[in-house]
């Protein structure tokens, strides 16, 4: 019975952190897929011990290409679910030494419309309440006899 809660809990494991996609069928490598993503990894960190020393803006200047291709990397791997915990692991590891420890950021592209789009929001009552405001209080047209009819 014992053997048996084991056994089952370890395939309770493997099977929630996706092993199966970063270990070949027979168990007798890595996938390709995880082979490019460590190749990917080593080449990040790599950069990131070269420049650590000193000045930290150095390390996001010059390992920025690295780190954004390793995003990227990451990213077309979780839309096609070919990822391990391995790999959320190691990820994880990294965005945190990107961030936290060497203060670098990558900034988002849609920043820019979001911050548009919400400003235009905040001011549309403004406007909507001065117009009305405006023409509440007689800074209108004269009417013709025209608009009286």
């Amino acid at each position: 019975m014992l053997v048996y809660v084991l056994y089952s809990n370890l395939e309770d494991l493997w099977s929630r952190s996706d092993c199966d996609n970063c270990i070949t069928k027979g168990f007798q490598s890595l996938t390709s897929d995880m082979l490019y993503f460590l190749a990917t990894l080593n080449q990040t960190l790599t950069c990131f011990e070269k420049y650590q020393q000193g000045n930290h803006t150095e390390l996001c200047k010059n390992c920025k290409a690295s780190y954004k291709d390793l995003n990227e990397l990451y990213g077309r791997m979780e839309k096609n679910s070919t990822m391990c915990i391995d790999i959320e692991d190691s990820m994880n590891m990294t965005r945190r030494l990107w961030s936290k420890n060497f203060n670098c950021s990558v900034p988002r592209e849609e920043t820019v419309p979001v911050i548009a789009v919400s400003s235009f929001m905040l001011f549309l009552p403004i406007i909507f309440y001065l117009s009305n405001w405006t023409d509440f209080h007689g800074w209108r047209r004269p009417r013709s006899r025209i608009d009286n009819w």
